[in-house]
């Protein structure tokens, strides 16, 4: 009988794997660190939803609810892990933290303080947002005022009645921006470093902008860098009277080259028309009670919510084993596997425009199928 393939978090990556892998008729085991599967959605910002529609999100083998209507909300996203969980039957060891992915033989061996794990094929579903960064801005611990990443954020409440710079212009720091203006917060800057590309979340009443991407993926990238640049331009407003010049029609290449993908918008632009949130530029250091910004600008606020991004976090896990490029990703995905690292898959490592659960269930089908 062939030894239990083990996957390495439990999150919709892995989840997916473990239920293609299970259906394929292989034995697996989930391990997460976390006390709880999905722990990574239950940590997000109370506002979120799915930034694809619910259609073209399922995972293999189960579907979203219909009452959880076209954009699924994080708490139905975390209803539908576990009920995914418990649909396929998988068993998930929570409580355990793998360090390190070391070769032996024909096996690998997983390091964890809760006791080494060994297996012929391990898949890695860490998730793509693994570890909150900060940049090491000049002066930032000398910041008088409150200062926290995006992660440890989750509602306006805290900063009702305050003035908040949100830095960082992708998904997250636009979505958090429009959280607090809807909560109260008495004013809100928006640190702007690269100018984003807006996009809006339907074509057309029940079709998502993802529809468009699944179309778009497979296209020459200089098509799909004209055609996103025509459309942002077509379907949203010129803001370049409040700080935001149209960005560079490049938007596709740097999404490939650094997952740079267009903000998805539900509110920021009309909430930028309105004067709401105010434009400013990047970020340059802080000084006691003020932040340094572009141009030689400063201003006040009481607190900085830095939306500047995570690292994937797989330098201790497989760094020693030459398998990541140099945005810390790795060179295979999905059913591929590296020559010098057989039986080693990884999942959710991507961030395609056509979606990541919709990425993450076609990888969990190559990886079955690589698997046998």
């Amino acid at each position: 009988m062939s030894d239990p393939v083990l996957i390495i978090g439990a999150g919709p990556g892995g989840l997916a794997a473990g239920a293609c892998v299970q259906s394929a008729g292989r034995e697996v085991v989930i391990v997460d660190k976390a006390d709880t599967l999905g722990s990574a959605w239950r940590g997000h910002y109370e506002r979120l939803h799915l930034h694809t529609i619910r259609h073209h999100s399922h995972l293999p083998g189960f579907k979203f609810a219909r009452s959880y209507g076209d954009w699924v909300a994080r708490e139905n996203v975390v209803r539908y892990l576990e009920d995914y969980a418990a649909h396929h039957g998988l068993s998930v060891r929570t409580g355990v933290a793998v360090d390190k992915l070391e070769r032996a033989g024909d096996r690998w061996i997983a390091r964890s303080p809760q006791g080494d794990i060994t297996a012929r094929e391990v898949v890695v579903a860490t998730g793509y947002n693994h570890t909150p960064l900060i940049p090491e801005w000049p002066g930032r611990n000398e910041f008088r005022g409150e200062l926290v990443h995006s992660a440890q954020y989750r509602n306006p409440r805290p900063y009702a009645g305050r003035s908040v710079l949100v830095v960082g212009t992708g998904n997250t720091g636009a979505e958090i921006a429009v959280d607090l203006v809807e909560g109260g917060a008495a004013r809100v800057w928006l640190a702007v470093r690269t100018v984003p590309t807006f996009v809006r979340r339907e074509v057309a009443p029940g079709i998502g902008q993802s529809s468009v991407g699944i179309l778009l993926r497979r296209l020459p990238v200089p098509f799909v860098d004209r055609f996103i640049s025509i459309a942002s331009r077509l379907t949203t407003p010129n803001l370049s009277s409040f700080g935001l010049p149209r960005p560079a029609a490049d938007v596709y290449t740097r999404l490939l080259a650094d997952g740079a993908i267009p903000i998805i918008d539900v509110g920021l632009i009309d909430l930028i028309k309105a004067g709401k949130i105010e434009i400013v530029g990047a970020v340059q250091g802080f000084e006691a009670d003020k932040v340094l910004l572009a141009n030689s600008a400063a201003i006040a606020p009481d607190a900085v919510i830095a939306a500047t991004g995570f690292q994937h976090g797989l330098e201790n896990l497989v760094g020693h084993l030459d398998l990541l490029d140099a945005q810390g990703r790795p060179t295979v995905h999905g059913g591929q596997t590296h020559p010098d690292a057989p039986g080693l898959y990884f999942t959710g490592f991507t961030n395609p425009i056509s979606g990541m659960f919709r990425e993450l269930a076609i990888d969990a089908k190559k990886i079955a199928a690589a698997i046998g």
